[in-house]
């Protein structure tokens, strides 16, 4: 049985993000990208962030700690991934600046089509063997098949049938979870999330990654003048990361094979799992902090 999800695990990884865009797109119109006018700032500080800050941050951290192997590679991975759809409703949650947060979403899922590669090729070269060469093109391809063209299909479906576009984005979303969890039970069953043998401190060092980016926002918010609301929204937005497409990638550079056991995919695995729980705990916890602070004027008036 477990032999069936180690053959098949990459589709397993397509799968779960196929379903996590379709399920976003229906939640999109063209009008979310219009963000970039109406507050080029905002969007300009958060792609910044985003697409320069978090990478550097993270290769500071792997450099810092002296990381190598599969949680170098993991922690590449997540430094090259955009945020996700989670980092929406959260932001929602939060109270903060929801237009802002789907625009740096929107934005930075059409723009990994581009920067993934660029980023996995320069923070991950020093981790692999030597004879490994990134598939750049492959990972592009792999961005716009399965990430680019379902959310396109997703903003279809809610352009021709709004009426059930909500449905259709929430069956997708659980969709989604759902094979998440099947990999993960596959994973388990097949003896590749082995704790004794990711370690306690690479958990530690995982977990202290998460605080990292959660508090990355902030100072950057006060020195560059961000409101509060638009400051929540891109710290959420930096925190939750599209797990999904690192999966994806983890699946495409790292296949595994029946009867063989591959230690540093392995590894990669287990830390992209782990950030991803981690991930979802860090943004309940600041939905619970924002929505103790006083409520922002325009999400009053947005409300009556």
């Amino acid at each position: 049985m477990f032999d069936f999800y180690v053959q098949q695990e990459y589709w397993f990884a397509a799968i779960q993000l196929i379903l996590a865009m379709a399920g976003m797109g229906a939640t999109l119109t063209l009008r979310d990208f219009k963000g970039v006018l109406i507050e080029p700032k905002a969007v300009s500080i958060g792609l910044g962030i985003q697409l320069l800050a978090v990478p550097l941050t993270i290769l500071l951290v792997i450099k810092t700690l002296n990381l190598t192997g599969g949680v170098a590679v993991g922690f590449a991975i997540l430094a090259a991934i955009p945020g996700g759809t989670v980092s929406n409703i959260f932001t929602l949650f939060a109270k903060g600046n929801i237009a802002l947060s789907i625009s740096i979403t929107a934005i930075t899922t059409l723009a990994c089509l581009a920067t993934t590669p660029l980023i996995l090729d320069f923070l991950i070269a020093p981790y692999m063997p030597d004879n490994f060469v990134m598939p750049i093109s492959k990972i592009a391809l792999e961005i716009g098949f399965y990430l680019l063209l379902p959310l396109l299909v997703g903003m279809i479906f809610l352009k021709v049938f709004s009426r059930h576009a909500e449905t259709f984005s929430l069956w997708c979303i659980r969709g989604s979870l759902f094979v998440i969890v099947l990999i993960v039970i596959g994973s388990l069953g097949a003896g590749r999330l082995d704790l004794k043998a990711f370690g306690i401190i690479n958990i530690a060092y995982v977990f202290l990654l998460t605080l990292i980016l959660v508090m990355l926002t902030r100072p950057l918010g006060k020195i560059l003048s961000l409101s509060k609301p638009d400051s929540t929204a891109i710290e959420l937005e930096v925190t939750v990361r599209s797990v999904n497409l690192g999966l994806l990638i983890k699946a495409s550079l790292f296949p595994a094979v029946v009867g063989s056991s591959d230690a540093l995919g392995n590894t990669v695995l287990f830390t992209l799992l782990l950030y991803g729980g981690f991930q979802l705990t860090a943004g309940a916890i600041l939905v619970w902090w924002h929505r103790g602070k006083p409520t922002p004027s325009w999400f009053l008036r947005a409300s009556t």
